[in-house]
């Protein structure tokens, strides 16, 4: 037993849950009178905001998906104009996939709705527990993305890990 009565193994039952009701929290926006992007439409125009056009392989690589499955994402995307396909600007052989101007405009709008609504929540928190919050979620997924070999590239001004490059080394 660890102090306060709780072993590891309900400690872990515990962050399950709690990450389970966040993802429902999440969900629950889907509910928003404005049209949402859905959540792989979401990440894919994220990372590509990030990185720059991407061809489907490079975001098989970065997801850790088939590409049969990014072809069926990034159709959607194109369908629904929030991307477009361009030759390489590197002179590549393969297409990438770029955000479109409404493309970002969705992205940008659905970044600010997620955020007003966690300025709603948390207005009640101090400074010091949303930096220690932050801390803790960075260093959640930065956990995973060591396990899995694949890194999601952040700002400089992260929250107490070093800041990585592109292939994700400190």
């Amino acid at each position: 037993m660890r102090p306060g009565g709780l072993d590891m193994d309900e400690e872990i039952v515990e962050i399950e849950r709690e990450l389970r009701l966040i993802g429902r929290h999440v969900a629950m926006g889907a509910f928003a009178a404005e049209r949402r992007l859905d959540r792989s439409a979401y990440l894919l125009l994220s990372r590509i905001e990030i990185e720059g056009p991407m061809s489907i392989g490079q975001l098989a690589e970065a997801f850790g998906l088939d590409t049969s499955t990014v072809n069926r994402q990034t159709a959607a995307l194109l369908r629904s104009g929030v991307a477009e396909r361009i030759p390489d600007p590197c002179g590549g052989m393969a297409r990438k996939v770029r955000i479109t101007d409404e493309g970002l405009r969705r992205l940008h709008a659905d970044r600010a709705w997620a955020t007003d609504g966690l300025r709603t929540v948390l207005a009640d928190w101090s400074r010091d527990d949303l930096a220690a919050f932050a801390r803790v979620l960075e260093r959640f997924n930065v956990e995973i993305e060591e396990k899995e070999g694949r890194f999601w590239p952040r700002p400089d001004h992260s929250y107490g890990t070093a800041p990585r490059d592109a292939a994700g080394r400190s």
